[in-house]
């Protein structure tokens, strides 16, 4: 992994230095960046960015390959306004290919022009077009079960950025807007934990699309959270925290005293477009509120988000070993999309980037809904329920001659590497594959789940709490992300599960299959 250029680290420098202003001030008479910068889905030619200012602002945007800004390239301003929360994001095309790219924000007061805010600046590098090392990360689950931001911050996106990674995959959970927020809050041993940063918003679950914006703003005033937004590309993708816990079209609110809205649509509705809002997610011009896509990160790497959360039929349908809509996961639509862009990838590594893990149990028990919240039905036979679909998946892999499949997730708050080995499985018409698990990055830490046996997964490694303890806080340490290294020579692919302290747990090296390496 070749080191990053120091002007790179002068971003965090920079992030760090503006972390020390105020989140808000409206004091002044200049504009105010209040929640830092972020950049995503960025590929070869092109990458999102986002800021947001405390005001109705006219912000404009310059891109160079230096921090100096020397050779800068003048983009068009854009208005942040009301409507949008005074959040501003725009693709960022026509850049050159594996070259580190800075950004430039500078806000003007819509009410007087002549009232500018100081410049921020953000980092990322261009995917290459040629063979190179390339590295990322990816975890989930973050401001979860009332552990908020305490004097500590989220310091696991510390640590991770310390690996300066190409780009950071958040497998969902991004915010828990149904994880009201309390100042203290009673540890395991009896100490109080401080959420010294707490807003309004936060003391309650998030109904109106004001209270789910401010989901977002929360995560984003911590000071690890800004200075990695700074520095390093995120990928996003959601599961069922940025909506309601173990959301599906069905789900029943009515008897959940917490909610006055209980139209689980009109909530998709208002956490749908904040989720849009606050993250630098590309839109897709024949579903603008489509999460699932594809993003190619150099001729070894495909990634392809999927959204198990918005085409799912009922967490409790009847299961059946014949495919129904009602047993749908990832719905017609997207499973026909997958596969063929699956077919037309021509990169190394096909990465299946999933906010739900394939073969882990997790129950819907929530207010008495029962059912499979996953995918696994836990009766450990043949495909059934959701598994068909996912069955159906993995025999057109197999058939299409797809190699090097290997899957990301999170969603359990613990960390486990699983080999699916068709010699052990009750479905066995499919190529083994890899899947790794990771988070929590700052919220419970749970598990480990109970295992099916449908497609045979065999537990190479995981790290969860001890027997009889769950929702253990940050500060226990239990805190987890993945780092993913693809080796330019080689083109093998080693994942190593890592702590918040940054202690190696478990590492694998995967070969290329079809490569001569």
């Amino acid at each position: 992994m070749p080191l990053i250029r120091p002007s790179r680290r002068a971003v965090l420098a920079s992030g760090a230095a503006f972390l020390a202003m105020p989140a808000i001030s409206r004091a002044s008479s200049r504009p105010v960046f209040t929640h830092g910068v972020q950049s995503g889905d960025v590929d070869a030619t092109s990458g999102m960015i986002w800021t947001r200012t405390d005001r109705p602002a006219r912000v404009s945007m310059e891109v160079a390959t230096t921090d100096s800004f020397t050779d800068a390239r003048v983009l068009s301003n854009m208005d942040a306004i009301p409507t949008s929360d005074m959040a501003i994001k725009r693709l960022v095309s026509g850049l050159p290919s594996d070259q580190d790219i800075f950004y430039r924000f500078t806000a003007a007061d819509l009410s007087d022009v002549n009232a500018v805010s100081e410049p921020l600046i953000g980092h990322f590098r261009t995917a290459p077009t040629a063979r190179r090392d390339v590295r990322f990360a990816w975890s989930g689950d973050t401001a979860g079960q009332g552990w908020g931001i305490d004097d500590d911050g989220m310091m696991t996106y510390s640590t991770m950025a310390k690996h300066e990674p190409d780009f950071f995959l958040h497998s969902g959970d991004t915010i828990y807007a149904d994880g009201p927020m309390e100042d203290e809050k009673e540890q395991p041993d009896g100490t109080m934990w401080k959420n010294t940063t707490l807003i309004d918003s936060k003391r309650k679950v998030a109904e109106t699309l004001q209270e789910y914006r401010d989901q977002w703003k929360y995560n984003m005033m911590d000071r690890h959270v800004q200075a990695m937004n700074a520095a390093v590309p995120t990928f996003m993708q959601w599961d069922d925290h940025e909506v309601v816990n173990n959301w599906s079209d069905s789900k029943d609110l009515m008897g959940d005293d917490r909610y006055t809205v209980k139209s689980v649509h009109l909530l998709q509705a208002r956490a749908t477009q904040a989720f849009h809002e606050m993250t630098p997610l590309r839109r897709s011009a024949e579903e603008p509120a489509r999460v699932y896509r594809k993003i190619s990160y150099g001729p070894m790497l495909d990634v392809f988000f999927i959204d198990l959360r918005s085409y799912r039929g009922p967490n409790n349908a009847e299961m059946t070993e014949t495919l129904t809509d009602d047993q749908r996961v990832f719905g017609a639509e997207q499973i026909a999309w997958l596969k063929e862009e699956l077919t037309k990838s021509k990169a190394t590594w096909k990465v299946i980037a999933s906010d739900q893990p394939i073969g882990l149990i997790v129950w819907d028990n929530f207010r008495d809904q029962a059912g499979s919240e996953g995918i696994a039905d836990g009766t450990n036979g043949p495909a059934k329920g959701r598994e068909v679909e996912l069955a159906d998946l993995l025999r057109f892999i197999k058939n299409a001659g797809i190699d090097n499949t290997v899957w990301f997730t999170a969603d359990v708050h613990y960390t486990a590497a699983h080999y699916y080995n068709p010699n052990e499985a009750q479905f066995s018409d499919f190529t083994p594959f890899w899947e790794f698990v990771s988070g929590p990055l700052h919220a419970g830490t749970f598990g480990p789940n109970a295992m099916d046996n449908t497609f045979g997964p065999e537990v190479k490694f995981v790290k969860a709490p001890p027997e009889g303890q769950s929702n253990l806080p940050p500060s226990m340490g239990l805190q987890f992300f993945g780092l993913v290294d693809i080796d330019g020579a080689t083109q093998q692919m080693t994942v190593r599960l890592m702590d918040r302290a940054d202690t190696e747990l478990y590492s694998v090296t995967l070969d290329p299959v079809g490569i001569a390496i």
